[in-house]
């Protein structure tokens, strides 16, 4: 057995004159220019391993065992007399029973199976008329939580449950960007300019009342005159699911967390939290999708703020660690802090001017454990959700090695071809997601539900008074 110096630890006997020798001369700021742009090509090249030879994305076909046991709920046998006696309907491809199925084409047998199969059944998702969107934002300011990733399972998971849905991204990294397969050129093709186009209709409103006072306007610049002629739907893009549109990321977002606080300064009484709130409803983007997902920096920046500030259900997610658990606690008082200090500060001059007091309020608020490993993290999970209590969800979303093996291709589990992995293999997996999913869609049905009863009996109040 040696005894020798070499059974010390690597870190001793370092010779400095080696050491130094091994340096590359000192790094100026070109030198991250050029590592950007090696890394903006490699990143190019990954992210569209999981595109087609032509340069698009495609969403996958369904195969009939898919669509009977995830998507519509009815027996293969029933499912193929169905096709069999109903020429006109998407017959699928393929040879014999095993036929293959488009998403749309699925989405057009729900409607089917819906008008006229067994009433017991929900063949698409309960969804009350005359409501908005319900607005889901997932936020953590530590990154590594799975954020993006639960954000991106989550909008497919609805989209394969039948809802339209937008995704937002807001994280100026763009990776929800990359797996949906947008193309944002620059930032205004981002959230960028419905920022800047709130803050350009508050200074309207602004030299308004200055103009009736004799008070010189305020100044637009060119930014803030491009805004006012910049619509959501001009830069809400479709990707490749049939029933998602994205409304994309890139580096040049990041502007935003500089620009919004130079606008509040120049204009006090602008509420920058509301801004992106404003161009959803606005804009009536609340009433072309059934869900709209927000996908947040990993910090408390303005970005966050309105997407906050804009979410009916806000979700948290974390690993079962102490360093998530610690961090994800000082989320919560910074949210407090934050949130608190808007409304005191607001509400004392809203009361000077008898108006109504801002208070943000959310329909419900769930943390959500993320990469879970049961045989090592049970213990800890268990303290973290004491403490959590009724904000957390009950299901813990496991870590599988499917995710890691879509991830490589830039997509999400639902659209890997479960042909790559053991059946088994794919079917705990995608469970992992799909009782997530039901989680967060019985926050979203009953807080739709909660809202129909309360408009309702506003209705009913409404016309008690009108007759009495």
């Amino acid at each position: 057995m040696s005894t020798g110096k070499d059974d010390y630890p690597p870190y001793f006997n370092i010779d400095p004159e080696a050491a130094a020798a091994k340096l590359s001369d000192p790094i100026d700021t070109a030198r991250f220019a050029k590592a950007a742009a090696f890394a903006a090509r490699g990143r190019d090249d990954l992210a569209k391993r999981g595109y087609a030879p032509d340069g698009r994305k495609r969403l996958r076909r369904f195969s009939t065992w898919e669509v009977c046991k995830y998507l519509i709920p009815v027996a293969p046998a029933h499912f193929r007399r169905v096709l069999k006696k109903n020429p006109e309907l998407p017959q699928g491809t393929g040879e014999g029973n095993s036929k293959w199925f488009s998403l749309d084409e699925v989405l057009t047998l729900r409607k089917h199976f819906d008008a006229e199969g067994a009433a017991d059944r929900d063949y698409v998702p309960w969804r009350p008329e005359g409501l908005p969107a319900k607005i889901i934002a997932v936020s953590n300011f530590k990154g590594g939580t799975s954020k993006t990733t639960t954000t991106a399972h989550l909008a497919m998971s609805a989209a394969l449950d039948g809802y339209k849905v937008l995704v937002i991204d807001l994280d100026s990294q763009g990776s929800l960007t990359s797996i949906m397969g947008g193309d944002v050129p620059d930032e205004w093709s981002t959230a960028f300019p419905l920022l800047a186009k709130d803050y350009a209709q508050s200074m309207q409103e602004e030299n308004t009342v200055r103009d009736a006072a004799g008070q010189p306007p305020l100044p637009f610049d060119e930014t803030l005159t491009e805004a006012l002629n910049t619509s959501a739907r001009d830069i809400i893009q479709p990707t490749h699911w049939p029933n998602i549109d994205l409304l994309g990321a890139q580096l040049n977002l990041y502007w935003a967390e500089f620009q919004i606080p130079v606008w509040r300064m120049g204009l006090q009484n602008w509420a920058l939290w509301d801004a992106l709130s404003n161009a959803l409803i606005n804009e009536k983007i609340v009433d072309d999708y059934d869900v709209i997902f927000l996908d947040t920096p990993p910090a408390l920046g303005y970005l966050t703020i309105n997407a906050l500030a804009a979410a009916d259900i806000l979700l948290v997610p974390l690993g079962a660690s102490f360093l998530e658990f610690d961090s994800t606690g000082r989320f919560f008082d910074m949210l407090y802090s934050t949130f608190a200090s808007v409304e005191d500060g607001e509400n004392a001059a809203r009361r000077r001017s008898g108006l109504p007091e801002v208070k943000f309020e959310w329909d419900a608020v769930r943390a959500l454990i993320t990469r879970f490993d049961a045989g090592q993290q049970t213990d800890l999970a268990n303290v973290i959700q004491a403490y959590f209590g009724d904000f957390m969800t009950t299901y813990r979303q496991e870590l599988t090695a499917m995710v890691g093996q879509a991830g490589e291709q830039v997509n999400g589990i639902y659209e890997a071809d479960y042909r790559e992995f053991n059946r088994d293999t794919y079917v705990r997996g995608r469970e992992t997601f799909d009782r997530t999913w039901a989680e967060v869609k019985e926050l979203i049905v009953g807080t739709w539900w909660r809202d129909l009863q309360m408009a309702e009996a506003e209705q009913a109040e409404n016309k008690e008074n009108a007759d009495g």
